[in-house]
């Protein structure tokens, strides 16, 4: 697909390429600039032109003509259907002249004196010379540059107009072109500057033979330009091999490329689901360690619940038994005391009654001091009888 494609971009190229070539090739000297002889481009004067030199340029112009008829350096110069042709006789016949040979004032003619003008020189300047680069092309431009640049100070003399010429009208003038040479040398002797416009006054023979020659180199340089573009075209078809076998050394490169990427690919998710696994052993790992964790703690929790359980049933027990104990003591104490009771109620019942009687007389003592003391401190001293009653005795109290 790709060979097919630059195919078709080459023979895109050279079509383009004869499109925008320049109609003839650039000569290497001004004698092949005079190609296809006796041209008939419809010119046809009974008698010889009125011609008149254009201000300031070495040329002249034909102003009642109805084309664009000029004149200069011994030959007649005609622009029509764009194309250069040239004469050496008023009337013809003519050849036409290559776009790189014409001479330099013939195309630096302003636009104004052109009698019949092509279309596209219009919105040109009236005083300028016609734009022949936009119109021939930049190869054109190259070759030519500097073509519209002179000092007008410096134009060479125009050429004298051949006069002769007046005497050849109608059936006298001349239409074979050796004739025309002879009648010319004859009674002409100006000598051409321009290369163009002497190889067109060399005798018809030595143009003849000039013209084979160049034809040969033509054809030499025909052969010449057909092997370079086949050389060209096979250095083409080894460069478009040479191509596609990089374009397939790098395509499998790239295949080698994306294997290994996939393969990198595989092993580093390979690594991510291993390290996937190792965490999620790691965590459920550590999950279970939380777990036995909390079950210690737990277990240790209960061992410590029970642990004090364990003390305060021990602690509920001593007291317990602590209570009992008391209690014996004071159940002990207790019968001591009513023991000691019992004791002291019977040493009661066997004191004398002498006892009792000095009992009674402290008491009344004891009164007696108690209500002094009473009035004294302004009291009642009636409290004092409660004060002086007789304690029980423990012997007299019921059991």
């Amino acid at each position: 697909m790709k060979k097919s494609y630059l195919i078709i971009a080459i023979s895109m190229t050279l079509v383009q390429g004869c499109y925008t070539a320049p109609p003839y090739q650039p000569s290497s000297h001004a004698s092949v600039g005079i190609g296809y002889p006796d041209v008939n481009i419809g010119i046809n004067y009974s008698t010889y032109p009125d011609l008149v030199r254009i201000p300031g340029y070495p040329v002249y112009y034909a102003p009642r003509g109805d084309s664009n008829y000029f004149f200069y350096d011994g030959l007649y110069w005609v622009f029509q259907g764009d194309n250069w042709y040239a004469s050496s006789w008023y009337n013809g016949p003519w050849d036409r002249v290559g776009y790189y040979d014409v001479p330099a004032y013939v195309l630096r003619v302003p636009v104004r004196y052109y009698r019949q003008p092509p279309p596209y020189f219009r919105g040109w300047r009236a005083d300028a010379p016609p734009r022949w680069g936009d119109r021939w092309g930049r190869d054109w431009e190259q070759r030519r540059s500097g073509w519209d640049r002179w000092d007008r100070g410096s134009a060479p003399a125009p050429a004298p107009l051949p006069t002769y010429q007046r005497n050849y009208s109608g059936d006298r003038y001349p239409r074979a072109v050796d004739q025309q040479h002879t009648i010319r040398s004859e009674n002409y002797r100006y000598q051409p500057r321009e290369p163009v416009t002497q190889q067109y006054f060399k005798p018809r023979v030595q143009q003849e033979q000039q013209r084979q020659q160049e034809q040969r180199q033509l054809e030499q340089r025909q052969q010449e330009q057909r092997q370079q573009e086949q050389r060209q075209q096979e250095q083409r078809q080894q460069e478009q091999r040479q191509q596609e076998q990089r374009q397939q050394e790098q395509r499998q490169q790239e295949q080698r490329q994306q294997e290994q990427r996939q393969q990198e690919q595989r092993q580093q998710e390979q690594r991510q689901q291993e390290q996937r696994q190792k965490e999620q052993r790691q965590k459920e790992q550590r999950q279970k360690e939380q777990r036995q964790k909390e079950q210690r703690q737990k277990e240790q929790q209960q061992e410590q619940e029970q642990l004090q359980r364990k003390a305060a049933s021990e602690k509920q027990a001593a007291e317990k038994q602590q209570v009992e104990r008391k209690r014996q003591a004071e159940q002990q104490q207790e019968k001591r005391q009513r023991d000691v009771r019992q004791k002291q109620k019977q040493a009661v019942e066997k004191q004398p009654a002498e006892r009792n009687k000095r009992q009674a007389q402290t008491q009344q003592e004891r009164q007696a001091e108690c209500e002094r003391q009473a009035i004294e401190q302004h009291q009642d001293p009636r409290k004092c009888q409660s004060e002086a009653q007789p304690k029980e005795q423990p012997g007299n109290r019921k059991n």
